[in-house]
């Protein structure tokens, strides 16, 4: 199955996010901030992902700009989520057909099925 970075500042939706998506069979590495996912991808011992979760709210770096530096990676997607409308408007913003949203709260097989829909 896909390889995750999950990137949530809140302990409780990382933890529920990571348990759904492992139960579909992905390998997900968890990680607290937007400057903490960033050096997974671009960093010293730098990992390949195809799938970045990510809420858009979070300190160091938000969200949609580690999308922004993510999607330089070939083959990435990106899952944006937040509970604030004027985020996920920024977040639409991004490449079509490489980044979908996902409004707060959610049902984690929402999470699922969106991650999906993005793997193809």
């Amino acid at each position: 199955m896909a390889r995750i970075l999950l990137a949530d500042d809140d302990a409780a939706t990382r933890e529920l996010v990571r348990r759904a998506l492992e139960a579909d069979g992905h390998s997900v590495h968890v990680t607290q901030d937007g400057s903490e996912a960033l050096d997974c991808v671009e960093g010293a011992g730098a990992q390949k992902f195809d799938v970045l979760v990510s809420d858009v709210e979070m300190p160091l770096l938000d969200g949609v700009a580690l999308a922004q530096r993510v999607l330089k990676q070939p083959n990435i997607r990106v899952l944006l989520m937040s509970g604030f409308a004027e985020q996920l408007d920024r977040a639409r913003g991004l490449k079509s057909g490489q980044v979908a949203v996902l409004s707060k709260p959610f049902t984690l097989e929402e999470v699922r099925s969106s991650v999906r829909k993005l793997l193809g």
